[in-house]
């Protein structure tokens, strides 16, 4: 079952919805605005799982990429600069007057979004981005397709077509937190990766491919807290988009847990030390981010980001959850 309702207009006055999906014991509704995910209830749990809020302008303050879905390109892009076609291209540098964060300003997390297809079993939204907005090329046509099910598993399809050569690297910044506790802390973490992105004190990576080990490594899985747990960080999945597959594993104290399955060569897990709701406090949630490598046309050995012309590109993610 899918419902539509009216979550109130914007500080530019344009109207958003939110649209609730409901099937398999689990219900997740989404805003218009951003294809943000505001609310995920699993059947028998009591509280929300991931870290919403009521009220609109909300998400266009201190939770502007709380559950959203960014696009053009998700994560840094170092120097605000880039490489497409051969041509340097720059970007506005909003994060320390540095770097490109998120797309800066021209990210679609800032926009509201059309309902271009609604049945009863899943709705597409839709972004059309001009060419040159925020500095990345090409008229780009941003399709989100949400779904729930098989079993209570929600998922998202997001397709990007272009009309000039340009980058793409969508990714859902939602943030987690199974126990509906004041922090994640006590948490189980597990990761299916083997190397990882070490980055400079300006979170941009260094360009090494770095082996996980220590604190980076939890192909085994381990209890993780604020204290002894400190993520901004990119963990390498594959060399290349691939097949969907199980990724990432999170089990709260009461044993409700996610398995994260994406066709992205890496995921981004942030620790929410910087991030925080209205009248709560950081550390409440983990941000995990099924994405391509972030800051790849800055460097030769990362896996490719580019859209071209004719070649429409494909992400996709599933939240799979159990109790």
């Amino acid at each position: 079952m899918i419902t539509r309702q009216a979550f109130g207009t914007t500080a530019s006055g344009i109207p958003v919805e939110k649209i609730t999906l409901q099937a398999h014991g689990l219900t997740a509704s989404f805003l218009t605005k951003g294809v943000t995910l505001q609310s995920v209830r699993l059947e028998g749990v009591a509280h929300d799982l991931t870290l919403g809020s009521d009220t609109l302008s909300d998400y266009e303050g201190k939770m502007r990429h709380h559950g959203s879905l960014v696009v053009p390109v998700v994560n840094r892009l170092s120097g605000g600069r880039a490489r497409v076609n051969g041509a340097e291209l720059a970007f506005e540098r909003n994060q320390a007057g540095k770097h490109t964060l998120h797309s800066g300003a021209a990210g679609g997390q800032h926009k509201v979004w059309e309902i271009e297809q609604l049945t009863e079993t899943h709705v597409t939204l839709g972004l059309r981005l001009p060419d040159g907005e925020g500095g990345f090329p090409g008229n780009r046509h941003i399709r989100a397709r949400l779904s729930i099910g098989p079993g209570p598993a929600l998922r998202m399809e997001v397709t990007a077509e272009t009309d000039a050569p340009t980058l793409f690297n969508a990714a859902n910044h939602s943030y987690w937190n199974l126990d509906g506790t004041e922090t994640w802390a006590g948490h189980e973490l597990r990761i299916a990766a083997n190397h990882y992105l070490p980055t400079t004190e300006d979170f941009t990576p260094t360009g090494e491919i770095a082996p996980v080990a220590g604190a980076m490594d939890f192909r085994r899985g381990r209890v993780v807290t604020p204290e002894d747990t400190v993520l901004d960080t990119n963990f390498c999945l594959s060399g290349g988009r691939q097949a969907l597959r199980e990724v990432l594993w999170l089990r709260g104290r009461d044993g409700v847990s996610l398995t994260v399955a994406t066709t992205e060569s890496g995921i981004q897990v942030y620790d929410a030390r910087n991030a925080a709701r209205p009248g709560r406090g950081f550390h409440e949630g983990l941000a995990i981010e099924a994405q391509a490598w972030p800051d790849a046309p800055n460097h030769p050995g990362f896996p490719a980001i580019d859209l071209r012309p004719g070649e429409p590109v494909t992400q996709v993610t599933e939240w799979r959850f159990n109790r």
